[in-house]
């Protein structure tokens, strides 16, 4: 409830709690329990329910997927393309490539904090200097 702070629209803010407890059920099977005290996936679905209690238009989110299991990260970008599809906009900062152009609209690959090749995510996919370098094909 702490990402709707700011908002004063009650039944608003009850019915995108309910939304977010929709999205990641463990949350809500956790809702007595100290954030602090939820394992590496738990807290970053807190993080991202949190965040959208708020009604973003805009979801920032750097590596969101950093030291989580394989399944719990396929759920998050799951979760993450879902909640794109409602119209959040979603700018993701991730190492996973793989992940990452799986479910990207537009890529930009970074080398030491200059952008070395950007467009759409499945032409990056494709692009046999990205597979070698970032995805472990040739």
């Amino acid at each position: 409830m702490i990402g709707a702070y700011r908002r004063h629209d009650k039944q608003a803010v009850a019915a995108d709690y309910q939304r977010v407890c929709e999205i990641f059920p463990i949350l809500g099977e956790r809702a007595r329990q100290a954030g602090g005290s939820l394992s590496g996936g738990e807290q970053e679905m807190l993080a991202v329910g949190r965040a959208l209690m708020s009604r973003p238009r805009l979801l920032i989110l750097d590596e969101p997927s950093l030291g989580l299991g394989p399944l719990i990260v396929e759920n998050l970008f799951k979760v993450l393309h879902e909640i794109n599809t409602q119209g959040v906009t979603i700018l993701l900062v991730e190492q996973n490539a793989v992940m990452a152009l799986e479910y990207a609209h537009r890529a930009y690959v970074l080398e030491n904090g200059r952008v070395t090749l950007s467009g759409p995510s499945r032409e990056l996919a494709d692009n046999q200097q990205v597979r070698r370098a970032y995805l472990g094909g040739v």
